[in-house]
């Protein structure tokens, strides 16, 4: 009987303390969609990748005519000809995957450069909606964007546009 009573308070304790907890909902994607700053980053930060990507992409057909010409010419090459060819080869190849590691890797170029050009963006997006959160009175703000599981949310609860309006951005 003492585990039926501890168990119902126990419940009606989670249940009181949930209900007492305000929560909104935003969509970072619509919110970052929004901004213009976010938009010409990301604009810039493609014609980069595009520019670095062509030149990666010249310096591959490079290797690969190379390798086309000596495919033709082996017959013909000694065997010192043939090794000193097959290295300058594999030497153009080896530069160009080792640029296109530096521009498009882990952490390499394009990386810093969009945590250079969107991180602050996103930083004041985070700093408008923590403002928000705490004039309005939310405990918790969920970004149906993230993934962050949420299967349903009601329109009214999307606090979205209260951002962009802190933000200075009309619809």
């Amino acid at each position: 009987m003492k585990k039926l009573i501890m168990s119902a308070m126990l419940v009606a304790g989670l249940a009181f303390s949930a209900s007492a907890q305000r929560y909104c909902i935003i969509d970072s994607k619509y919110i970052l969609d929004k901004v213009v700053e976010y938009k010409d980053a990301n604009t810039k930060l493609d014609q980069l990748s595009k520019t670095w990507q062509t030149d990666i992409d010249s310096r591959m057909q490079e290797v690969e005519r190379m390798y086309k010409a000596y495919q033709a010419e082996r017959a013909m090459l000694s065997d010192d000809m043939r090794k000193k060819r097959e290295d300058e080869i594999v030497e153009k190849e080896k530069t160009a995957r080792d640029l296109q590691k530096q521009r498009f890797g882990f952490e390499g170029d394009l990386f810093k450069e969009r945590q250079k050009m969107v991180k602050p963006i996103q930083d004041k997006v985070y700093n408008a909606v923590q403002k928000m959160a705490t004039s309005k009175g939310f405990d918790l703000v969920y970004d149906k964007a993230s993934g962050s599981g949420l299967f349903y949310a009601d329109v009214k609860l999307d606090k979205s546009d209260d951002v962009l309006k802190l933000l200075g951005i009309t619809k």
